[in-house]
């Protein structure tokens, strides 16, 4: 019944030490997953980029930004000398909330009457949104009875309102529908996985059918190979770009606030680094296998790391880095930023830019490879 098992068994284990490529990415890739991702998963939401707009001098106001900032979920990175500058900083994805404390703020404390405080929040990340309402509240409430407490031991005329009042604000999500936080976020991701696939077995393809040989025979550049590989499937991706979005706007009913036409020119862009990320991968692996592998080094990280699920402002340095080498991450902000906020191409610069040189480089490290098994 077992007849032949153990020369069998020891043909497999040969074929496997001789593909010592394959065998490392069995054994290490699910300890770096879990290593990875179990540092950089986190539900909680922390150190939120915040901007202030203070114009009130009064130590009073410094005493409730320290307030904040006490409570680890605010972070402020900025400080705006305008309501347009301090919008600006929220459109652009800089910040997802925005203070504001108006000039009579110490004065109305300092006279037992009540003074407000906006809070502005940026609703196109729901769960960011939903916790910075809760917490922003709470401050308000912390430092009121805190002041309703001196007062009263101070015996000073005592008042049925709370000293200070938090106004929050939501942006761009107000009825805080999860369909207009998670379709776009997920377009990306789909977008992301399809493309790399795609183009992941292009050239492992040509290697496992024996037609290889015949590409390296001809007077093919490598930019033209890399190139005549990508452009069709870059075509595939542009359609499947427009039926979901197609999807998005007409069934999850998810409106576009900026431009669409802006929207599907950086879309051809992310397309265009995700399929030559595809190309790299297919020029080191050497089946399919080895490609499909390697392409989930990448798409984990695109799930998990890019923001689509966890805040990536709430994990370590380190995780935050390597989520930022992503293409998924930047393409994130930029359909949210349109979609939802109306961002324009100016407040998407740095995406853009960093998007674009991502490609540029992928496509001519792919070129690079190709040319040295040219050689």
């Amino acid at each position: 019944m077992f007849k032949g098992f153990g020369s069998v068994f020891y043909k497999e284990v040969i074929q496997i030490s001789r593909d010592p490529l394959t065998l490392g990415l069995m054994l290490l890739v699910p300890m770096l997953q879990l290593l990875l991702f179990g540092y950089a998963i986190n539900t909680d939401v922390r150190n939120i980029k915040t901007a202030v707009y203070n114009l009130d001098p009064g130590p009073q106001s410094r005493d409730l930004l320290h307030a904040f900032e006490n409570t680890d979920y605010f972070k402020i990175v900025s400080y705006a000398g305008s309501d347009e500058e301090l919008n600006h900083a929220i459109v652009s994805g800089r910040v997802k909330i925005g203070i504001k404390i108006p000039p009579d703020y110490s004065d109305r404390l300092l006279t037992n009457r009540q003074a407000t405080v906006l809070v502005l929040i940026d609703g196109s990340d729901s769960s960011i949104a939903t916790q910075s309402l809760q917490v922003a509240s709470q401050v308000g409430l912390t430092e009121s009875l805190a002041r309703l407490s001196s007062m009263f031991q101070s015996r000073e005329s005592r008042t049925s309102q709370l000293p200070i009042e938090i106004r929050p604000k939501m942006l761009f999500n107000p009825d805080s529908r999860s369909a207009n936080f998670m379709v776009p976020g997920l377009i990306a991701v789909i977008l992301q996985i399809i493309t790399t696939l795609l183009t992941a077995f292009s050239i492992v393809r040509e290697r496992e059918r024996g037609t290889l040989e015949q590409l390296l025979v001809t007077p093919v550049r490598p930019f033209g190979l890399m190139l005549g590989k990508l452009v069709p499937y870059g075509l595939i991706g542009i359609v499947e770009t427009l039926t979901v979005l197609t999807v998005m706007r007409l069934v999850f009913d998810v409106p576009i606030n900026g431009s669409l036409w802006l929207l599907l020119a950086l879309s051809l862009l992310f397309l265009f680094t995700a399929l030559a990320i595809g190309l790299l991968i297919s020029t080191k692996a050497q089946s399919q296998m080895q490609a499909l592998q390697l392409a989930w080094l990448i798409m984990l990280p695109s799930v998990l790391l890019s923001g689509f699920m966890f805040p990536r402002d709430s994990m370590p340095i380190v995780m935050q880095v390597v989520g930022y080498l992503v293409p998924a991450t930047h393409f994130m902000e930029i359909i949210r930023g349109i979609v939802l906020r109306g961002a324009t191409l100016v407040d998407l610069l740095p995406e853009v830019i960093t998007l674009a040189v991502m490609g540029i480089l992928l496509l001519i490290l792919s070129a690079f490879r190709f040319r040295k098994k040219l050689a």
